[in-house]
Order: structure tokens, then C-alpha cells, then sequence
């Protein structure tokens, strides 16, 4: 009887130890785009849009807005391959610029 119980006690262990990693077993792994958006000149373009296009993405467009400091992040990127269009107003109209390609991968840690 006791070996009995202490069987099921071990096999009640293992399921709740199973169950409990599930999430972490199944989460997504995601990655991010980050940099500074700067005119030819150095100076760094607050208000500019940053567009990183991917056939990873559902929606194939996430955009990113840049800050006071020219920073943009673009976050929770599914792994795969970018390319990031970085867009502004100015008062002589809109420009974009397409900066090349970047890979978005996943880090565990």
C-alpha cells in the first residue's frame, strides 16, 4: 500500500511539473528591430516612421515611430528577415528611405 501511494505521489509530481513548463514550452519566441534614424548630415529625425516589412509578420508591416532622440524599437518580431523603410514629412513633401535588410532572431534569456 505505501509503495502504491508513493507511485501515485511521483506520478502526481511529474504531471505538475509537466504542466507547470507547458507556457514556457509553447511561448513564442520573439525578436526586435533597434537603431537611431539620422538625415546625411548626422543629425538624428525625431517624428520619423520606421516600416520593417516581412512575410513573417501576419499583418507583413509593423511600424515604429521615432523619438525626441531619433530612436525607434520595433518589438515582438516573429524570426525571419526585415526590411525596414524609414519614412518622414518634411514641408517639401514625404521621403523614404529603404535601408537594406535586417534579421530578426530570438534570444532565450
Amino acid at each position: 500500500m505505501v509503495r502504491h501511494r508513493l507511485a501515485i505521489s511521483r506520478i502526481a509530481a511529474g504531471a505538475a511539473a509537466f504542466l507547470l513548463a507547458v507556457p514556457v514550452l509553447s511561448s513564442a519566441q520573439t525578436g526586435i528591430i533597434a537603431g537611431v534614424v539620422k538625415d546625411t548630415t548626422g543629425a538624428v529625425l525625431p517624428g520619423a516612421t520606421v516600416e520593417a516589412s516581412s512575410d513573417a509578420l501576419i499583418e507583413k508591416v509593423r511600424t515604429a515611430a521615432t523619438e525626441g532622440q531619433g530612436q525607434y524599437k520595433t518589438v515582438d518580431l516573429r524570426p525571419g528577415i526585415y526590411k525596414p523603410t524609414t519614412r518622414r514629412s518634411s514641408t517639401a513633401g514625404a521621403s523614404s528611405v529603404t535601408t537594406g535588410k535586417s534579421r530578426a532572431g530570438c534570444s532565450t534569456r
